[in-house]
């Protein structure tokens, strides 16, 4: 972050103002404080409203904090996410900005059941940072998956795309300064030139590009996107935000973040045909892919949830 930027945050959690609402120790202790996600990103929680008890009370539809012990608390709570009870979650929403590439970005916002508010290209000129992958997540492209990655590069290939992934951005950056007549400190390249206007000039920035925005999320739908963008099977580098942010979920809501730990992430649902199987297999029967009525992308996930060989 910039120095004023750490300059602001620092002045934001000197402050603290008295309220009759709910709070959260844990989470006021970080909150306004950027979390480090890949090379240059962050994500930090600026505000939120709710906690466990907050959907507790939702659920009973009752008044003050309640009158059953925590134990019950968790009770309910993991009754309600297991039996995919959503509206008492909606009760509760935090605001987080976060730092990240636009490739990224474009894979967060198919989530729509946020308010998002991001910085814009046409207004600021883009700052020169990009995200390159460490060489551990450089992989080439997976045999068996059309979206994911396969063996990790080696040796001289590793460190080709790397260069190559730096020299592009670099390149598509100094360009974009020549379009916009622009050097360091927004000084004109040419004063006899206008520059193009940065709506445009921003056409042939690379999807690296770190942008920043605002986003503000029920808890309900923050599982969800939780749900899929921590799974291991996504991503890594959206992976890597949604990990940072079940971290503030956990500060914040304790009691909810140990039942999606145990009935979202940690739990599995199955369809009708694949929970017949289990029962066949339960009752000792040998069961056959071909003789299962799944098909064999079915089939291989039912067998690695099941930690059997396919």
């Amino acid at each position: 972050m910039t120095p004023d930027q750490a300059a602001e945050i620092a002045a934001q959690r000197r402050q603290s103002a008295a309220t009759r609402r709910p709070t959260v120790a844990a989470l006021e202790a970080v909150i306004y404080e950027p979390i480090a996600v890949l090379d240059r990103g962050f994500v930090r929680v600026v505000d939120y409203m709710g906690d466990d008890g907050a959907v507790v009370q939702a659920a009973r539809v009752s008044y003050g904090r309640g009158t059953k012990s925590v134990r019950d608390d968790a009770g309910l709570i993991a009754y309600l996410l297991r039996h995919r009870h959503t509206t008492p979650f909606e009760m509760c929403e935090i605001k987080y900005h976060v730092k990240l590439p636009v490739f990224v970005a474009r894979q967060w916002i198919r989530h729509r059941t946020a308010n998002v508010n991001e910085i814009s290209a046409r207004y600021s000129v883009v700052e020169d940072e990009f995200y390159v992958p460490a060489p551990e997540h450089l992989a080439a492209q997976s045999v068996v998956n059309r979206q994911g990655r396969g063996e990790v590069l080696q040796g001289e290939e590793a460190a080709s795309v790397l260069a190559l992934l730096e020299e592009e951005a670099r390149r598509s950056y100094a360009r974009y300064g020549q379009l916009l007549n622009e050097g360091p400190g927004g000084k004109p390249l040419d004063p006899d030139r206008k520059g193009l206007a940065r709506e445009l000039a921003r056409m042939n920035l690379t999807l690296n590009v770190y942008t920043q925005w605002y986003w503000k999320i029920d808890l309900h739908n923050l599982l969800h996107f939780l749900s899929l963008r921590a799974d291991p099977h996504a991503q890594y580098e959206i992976r890597a935000y949604a990990e940072a942010m079940l971290e503030t979920v956990k500060r914040w809501v304790p009691l909810v973040h140990a039942a999606f730990e145990e009935h979202g992430l940690g739990g599995a649902r199955f369809s009708a045909k694949a929970l017949a199987v289990v029962r066949r297999l339960v009752a000792g029967e040998t069961v056959a892919q071909g003789g299962s009525g799944l098909g064999k992308g079915e089939w291989r996930e039912l067998m690695t949830l099941l930690g059997r060989e396919c």
